[in-house]
């Protein structure tokens, strides 16, 4: 494929721990979370143009294709600052439910500065992609390691982390959806503050690996207030899995297991509710992350040299 056009995936992704530190004097939350890609994704195709114009189209009718979409601001944002002049077409084809918790946005956003780097023959260092990544989302950083990571401040500060294990997921998204600014208002998040800013719930413990205790901060307010989404999470572990989480701040949850035989089983067994929708999909490591980028993992690589290099 020629550098003016490329097809990348934009790979979902879960969260093994999100803890919710405190809220900011700014407004923000803190938190400490150590999140995984896995292998349900979108698709996007970019085609360099010989004007200026970024067109996006979409296959889901329901999402915008302006400004408001992350696409379209990623490569705006990218063309601003770097390569003015330059344009593409860009087809988002979307698989990753939305108001999931499982980062479809972000990482479609990622993906498109991933690819448009590629086709505009540009290299923005770790620290300028960084910049318009965390100004579009503050997940989209880490779409652009993948593998396993840790995210604190706002989670716009990624460390890698030694991949997990393999892990075969089912994923169920009910009926509801959560935004994430609906997630955190129901946290009552004037409480985890006093007046001067200081926090007042303890500190997350450090997250050194992956295989910390499944814990989601967001998981006791989501389902009070959407009882259908406990009602998922105790579906797929009636069904067998060892575990089952909210994904992200929700609404989708997922189930864990350690064998394809086990989730094969699991999807006969699961009693789904009307409406619901669900994804088997498996972990996807740091180097799976790269080679499914195609020529795009050499840009994965540079970026990863200057993350180690502190760039």
């Amino acid at each position: 494929m020629s550098a003016a056009s490329i097809t990348l995936p934009a790979f979902a992704k879960i969260n093994w721990s999100l803890r919710i530190a405190g809220r900011r004097p700014d407004g923000y939350h803190e938190i400490d979370t150590v999140l995984q890609t896995i292998s349900l994704h979108d698709t996007i195709h970019f085609t360099a143009t010989e004007t200026a114009e970024i067109r996006l189209s979409c296959d889901d009718q329901t999402l915008p294709i302006d400004a408001r979409n992350l696409v379209y601001g990623a490569a705006a944002a990218l063309q601003s600052s770097h390569a003015p002049g330059k344009g593409a077409r860009i087809r988002l084809e979307k698989r990753i439910p939305s108001r999931a918790g499982l980062g479809g946005g972000s990482s479609d956003a990622a993906a498109a500065l991933i690819g448009l780097c590629h086709i505009w023959k540009i290299e923005p260092s770790l620290a300028q992609l960084n910049g318009i990544a965390g100004n579009l989302g503050a997940d989209v950083p880490f779409f652009l390691q993948g593998g396993t990571g840790r995210g604190t401040g706002i989670g716009t500060r990624i460390t890698p982390l030694a991949d997990a294990d393999r892990k075969f997921l089912l994923i169920i998204k009910p009926n509801p959806g959560a935004s994430t600014a609906e997630s955190y208002r129901s946290l009552n998040a004037p409480s985890l503050t006093t007046l001067s800013g200081d926090t007042i719930l303890s500190s997350s413990p450090s997250l050194g690996s992956f295989d910390s205790d499944l814990v989601n901060d967001f998981e006791g307010s989501v389902f009070k207030r959407e009882p259908e989404i406990d009602r998922a999470k105790a579906a797929l572990k009636k069904a067998g899995a060892q575990d089952a989480m909210l994904a992200g701040s929700g609404s989708a949850v997922f189930g864990i297991f350690d064998k394809r035989e086990a989730q094969e089983r699991a999807i006969q067994a699961i009693e789904l509710e009307p409406g619901w929708r669900v994804f088997p999909c498996t972990t996807v490591g740091r180097d799976q992350y790269r080679r499914a980028m195609g020529p795009c993992s050499t840009t994965l690589a540079r970026l990863s040299e200057g993350m180690n290099a502190g760039a």
